[in-house]
């Protein structure tokens, strides 16, 4: 552990803290603002793509954002709740298009949630998150592990070291 935190940079799981938390704090709102007025979000934004069940799918993109904000800014099952996010996202960008065409003023906001969710999805929660406390408990040699993994490859010979028979 300490040697994880003073040879580590710890900029990147900064940032992804910061990420997380910042986007799961602005996009939580969208998901109580959708709760707060089911109907009128089924009939907006659901209704006009055609598909079925508008008020079942009004309330499975409103839990999966709120849901999916708390899963970033906790850290804990961070992958879903960025799964989840990236998934409204995209349906939110694909009901934009169909209805406004590429205005860059409504795809602006839907594209940096969606990249943020996609930036966690492919890199995971980074050091700071419930995630990792619990993969560290899972898997308390896990240090020792990823070392000797890191011997090994410095001990490894390059090409110039390797004999060639001729």
């Amino acid at each position: 552990m300490i040697r994880a935190i003073l040879s580590r940079p710890i900029a990147g799981d900064l940032g992804l803290l910061v990420l997380r938390v910042f986007t799961g704090a602005l996009l939580i709102h969208h998901g109580y603002e959708k709760l707060a007025n089911i109907e009128n979000f089924a009939d907006a934004f659901v209704r006009p793509l055609h598909l079925p069940f508008p008020i079942l799918l009004s309330y499975v993109a409103a839990f999966s954002e709120v849901i999916g904000s708390w899963l970033l800014i906790t850290g804990l099952l961070t992958r879903m709740g960025a799964l989840a996010i990236a998934g409204t996202i995209s349906v939110a960008i694909y009901h934009a298009i169909v209805t406004a065409g590429f205005n860059i003023y409504l795809l602006e906001l839907l594209g940096l949630y969606f990249g943020a969710a996609v930036a966690v999805l492919a890199c995971g929660p980074g050091l700071f998150s419930i995630d990792e406390l619990i993969a560290r408990r899972l898997e308390p040699n896990l240090e020792l592990a990823v070392e000797s993994l890191e011997q090994s490859v410095s001990r490894t010979p390059s090409l110039e070291e390797i004999p060639v028979a001729r």
